[in-house]
């Protein structure tokens, strides 16, 4: 294994390389090398080898998605720090703290038992993040859904995105205890409500189709997906006329030409900087990201197109691509039916979202507020994003809980 690890073809060393590659050309588009730019440098790349290293050792899980996600955050990072050095090495900040929580929930969920059985545990605590949001949230792009906290902004949707994932598969795993599809519909348009009331709509879109699709897996009734849908196309035409935002995005997205100057410059800017990167970029440091409103969040991807190409831009929806189809391979080895719904939804929330912004910045669909996962600048969205990671990597593993939890009671007989 010593061997493996020290090989010039070991996946670390080479991601290593990479890295080492990649920062050496931010640094070389600095005129002035200033010491955070080094000391970023440093921490990036120690901490990514370190994390995959310690990873491969109490792991027997999949560890290549890690190594994939350390791809993204390099690339992400090296477009933050042209457009923003102050931004980019908080970036890194966040990176490493991200870093942290993944290990953290890794061993959290991995050593403590009953996941499936606290159901009314997650519904409480998203109820209580959804109240603190509408309660002492501040508006942002039209939405409520951030609040400050000494100075920092926190994004409780974050967690409350990871809890949605719990209680679904809480809910599925004891159907027959619970046995109310109503209630249970109750509960997931609830959560869907709050995020209409908070007009983050972005994430509601998001909700709904985790929801969706898990219940186009485990729901024998046929007819209430379908009745789903019917009542999801009903919500978003009464949003349309309901709320203004959702309007404007929607009439940018048809015609964004028509307002060049105002409500569709973004969505222009977007597009003529993914044109006038070509295949290859205009090069580190040489195109003008500035244009673009919000470039370091929502926009990132036209940015790294234009400057690093659409071969670059290729690279990352194939990243993606990646990490969903071994999230799915992940949930369909897994055993245990918790972690089986909880690999499928953590693989679908990466997908989802990447598909959102992605689309969104392309003009495929009408934009919305959410980050491009482990690309995008943000503190919440990262560190939330990590910790998802972390409870997929369990799910990776081999685990039957339940067949545990059989033999410990046969144990306890016997004495």
């Amino acid at each position: 294994m010593a061997k493996k690890l020290l090989s010039v073809k070991s996946p670390q060393n080479l991601l290593m390389l990479i890295n080492i590659l990649a920062l050496l050309l931010l640094i070389t588009f600095n005129t002035e090398l200033e010491k955070n730019i080094i000391y970023s440098a440093i921490i990036l790349i120690v901490t990514i080898y370190l994390s995959s290293f310690v990873l491969y050792k109490i792991s027997s899980g999949d560890n290549y998605i890690f190594l994939i996600v350390t791809m993204l955050i390099s690339i992400g990072i090296i477009m933050i720090y042209r457009i923003n050095p102050a931004l980019g090495f908080k970036q890194v900040i966040w990176f490493g703290i991200g870093i942290i929580v993944f290990f953290m929930s890794y061993f959290i969920v991995k050593n403590i038992k009953h996941w499936d059985k606290l159901l009314y545990f997650y519904l409480g605590l998203s109820l209580i993040l959804f109240l603190a949001t509408l309660i002492f949230g501040t508006k942002n792009k039209g939405a409520t859904n951030w609040i400050i906290i000494f100075g920092s902004s926190f994004q409780p949707a974050e967690m409350i995105k990871i809890l949605f994932i719990f209680s679904l598969a809480s809910y599925y795993v004891n159907k027959e205890k619970y046995n109310n599809k109503l209630i249970y519909l109750a509960v997931v348009y609830a959560h869907i409500g709050f995020l209409f009331i908070q007009k983050d709509l972005g994430t509601a879109m998001l909700f709904f189709l985790l929801f969706i699709s898990i219940l186009y897996v485990y729901e024998e009734d046929r007819k209430l997906i379908l009745y789903n849908m019917a009542g999801a196309m009903v919500l978003g035409i009464l949003s349309y006329f309901i709320f203004n935002h959702v309007r404007v995005r929607v009439e940018t997205w048809i015609n964004p030409w028509a307002d060049i100057d105002g409500k569709g410059y973004q969505i222009t800017q977007s597009l003529f900087a993914i044109a006038s990167g070509g295949f290859f970029g205009t090069g580190i440091g040489l195109g003008h990201p500035e244009f673009i409103p919000e470039v370091h969040n929502d926009f990132i991807f036209s940015a790294i197109c234009e400057e690093m190409g659409v071969f670059t831009g290729i690279a990352i929806i194939f990243l993606f691509l990646i990490i969903v189809y071994r999230g799915v391979k992940i949930a369909l080895q897994q055993q245990n039916l918790f972690f089986r719904i909880i690999a499928l939804g953590i693989t679908l929330m990466f997908g989802y979202q990447a598909f959102i912004i992605l689309g969104g910045v392309t003009k495929m669909i009408p934009l919305t507020g959410i980050t491009l996962p482990f690309v995008s600048y943000g503190g919440s969205s990262l560190v939330s994003s990590f910790a998802a990671l972390g409870i997929l990597q369990v799910a990776s593993e081999e685990l039957d809980l339940e067949q545990e939890e059989e033999d410990e009671h046969r144990i306890q007989e016997d004495n």
